[in-house]
């Protein structure tokens, strides 16, 4: 085996500059792709993160039709009990009630429909981190009278500033049509251009009594432990109360879950694309090797060498050259990530584009150590199978018939 390896050795280098190149693409392209699926992964990590720490939390409570119907009188029966419930459990890191209704927000210039969202402020900034895409003014402020926060692009599709008046529109539990004036405090700016214009946020204290008369909620979002299994909150929860649907942020965003799906898919496509082109590499170097040594080969086998010994000197120099370029573009990825998952990437002359569709322009690429394992075992296994090919031609040269060519 030993003299093997070192034949092996010699013939990779016997030609520098093919062998260079080989390793060149190797690097490259694994680098390029590894790169491609951090970034892919940090895009889709950043969105769930910011969904659930800033808008969904891990687990949300409601009426069992609000969610389908909104009507202002589907509700959360027996708040408190379940606000206790809460309270009691190791797994619940803080939770946030909230008064929502559907309705138009009026300013002089126009009116637009939007949702609205009554929150208790305490809670709320323990709950989830929105306060922190405060841009302008106060988070819903104590001392004024009957705050509202904005997203800026609502303000800006409406031309108002702080401390100007508008009027919300919105129906009670009752069915009566009621409208009210609010100030505004200040403006938001999320990762996504819809979601600031469709929403407003008020003071739950000030909304519950407009839309009845007495303490009631529409929603609760909870936030959970880093350990904690949201499904099987929401699970207990369903258990322990009748006339309530706790639901994950999964079951709440359909659409994000079947992202964070589609990701792990898309690091196998994107990788097996490399490794094709990895593969069709390898076997069009080896097979160009092989052509030039079959006088070589032939004189080998005619001194004694049996043609197992050929067919693993092949398939030794395949893993050599492709493992050899393998480590050194996962390294140098591994690096680009690291490098990266601090500074970000700044995808700043598509951020238009990119918060229409509500996400950051900064992404952090990351990469996990099984995936890293995964992507260098798809690199051996098609290493393997890309240099069968050769290794099985060069067994079958006849030795007396490739000792004559010249």
């Amino acid at each position: 085996m030993k003299t093997i390896l070192i034949i092996a050795w010699r013939n990779i280098w016997r030609h520098p500059a093919r062998s260079g190149v080989l390793l060149a693409a190797v690097i490259a392209g694994l680098w390029a792709g590894v790169v491609t699926v951090g970034t892919m992964n940090g895009l889709l990590q950043q969105r769930v993160d910011y969904v659930i720490d800033s808008e969904l939390a891990h687990v949300q409570i409601h009426h069992p039709e609000f969610l389908a119907e909104r009507r202002p009188g589907d509700y959360i029966p027996g708040h408190q009990q379940i606000f206790d419930w809460l309270g009691n459990d190791d797994r619940v890191k803080a939770f946030s009630p909230r008064t929502m209704a559907d309705g138009m927000i009026q300013s002089p210039l126009k009116t637009s429909g939007v949702r609205i969202r009554g929150i208790d402020v305490p809670m709320e900034t323990q709950t989830t981190t929105f306060h922190n895409h405060l841009t302008e003014g106060d988070y819903l402020n104590a001392g004024t009278r009957n705050p509202i926060l904005l997203g800026k692009a609502l303000a800006d599709d409406h031309k108002m500033e702080i401390g100007d008046r508008v009027v919300l529109f919105f129906e009670d539990t009752s069915g009566e049509l009621t409208s009210v004036a609010f100030n505004i405090a200040g403006f938001f700016n999320s990762a996504s251009t819809d979601y600031d214009q469709r929403n407003v946020l008020v003071r739950s204290s000030d909304l519950m009594p407009l839309l009845a008369g007495y303490t009631h909620y529409h929603e609760i979002a909870i936030s959970l432990h880093g350990d904690a299994n949201p499904a099987q909150v929401a699970a207990d929860l369903n258990a322990a109360f009748q006339g309530i649907e706790a639901e994950t942020w999964r079951e709440l965003s359909p659409e994000l879950n079947t992202l964070v799906e589609l990701g792990g898919v898309m690091l196998y496509i994107v990788t097996i694309v490399i490794m094709l082109a990895l593969a069709f590499g390898i076997l069009n170097t080896m097979l160009m090797a092989l052509f030039e040594r079959m006088r070589e080969i032939g004189m080998l086998m005619s001194i004694g060498m049996s043609r197992s010994r050929v067919f693993m000197m092949i398939l030794i120099e395949s893993i050599i050259l492709t493992l050899g370029g393998a480590l050194a573009g996962m390294l140098l990825a591994w690096g680009s990530i690291y490098h990266l998952s601090g500074s970000g990437v700044n995808f700043g002359m598509f951020a238009d584009g990119i918060a229409e569709l509500g996400w950051d322009h900064m992404i952090y690429p990351v990469l996990s150590m099984p995936e890293y394992i995964t992507i260098l075992g798809l690199v051996v296994f098609v290493t393997m199978i890309s240099s069968l090919y050769p290794a099985i031609k060069a067994i079958r040269i006849n030795p007396l018939e490739a000792a004559k060519q010249v």
